[in-house]
């Protein structure tokens, strides 16, 4: 069964897609811990990052810096936070959050409820920078 993230690539649900290339994809996470919060992801799925190829690897590495380059221009923060987990969806992806301090990045708190026009905008706006 394909993953939520493989239905977004596939356009088969929504996402606010904020960048694309031929291998990777990003777009706002629905449940975010800060305004900003992106996930990378390869279009190839893939259930854990250390299992993908070199190439695809380093492609979807590298597609996730200019992504955080976008987010940073497009909302105020210090720094990109970026982490890893990939217990939640069996779908690798890059988390790219918009930090003002340390615990911005806790995944324990509790996650902002944003509308759909609040994730519109926002989406909007990174895609503007990319």
């Amino acid at each position: 069964m394909p993953s939520i993230f493989t239905r977004i690539i596939n356009r088969e649900i929504p996402g606010h897609i904020v960048a694309e290339d031929d291998n990777n994809i990003a777009f706002l996470d629905v449940n975010p811990l800060k305004i900003g919060h992106v996930l990378c992801v390869p279009k190839k799925e893939v259930n854990y990052i250390f299992d993908m190829g070199e190439d695809a690897y380093i492609n979807l590495h590298t597609f996730t810096k200019k992504v955080a380059k976008a987010v940073e221009a497009a909302v105020p923060c210090k720094r990109i936070g970026v982490a890893v987990i990939g217990l939640e969806v069996p779908h690798v992806h890059i988390h790219l959050i918009p930090l003002q301090n340390i615990s911005d990045i806790d995944f324990s708190k509790p996650k902002l409820s944003l509308s759909q026009e609040e994730l519109a905008d926002t989406a909007e706006k990174i895609r503007g920078k990319y």
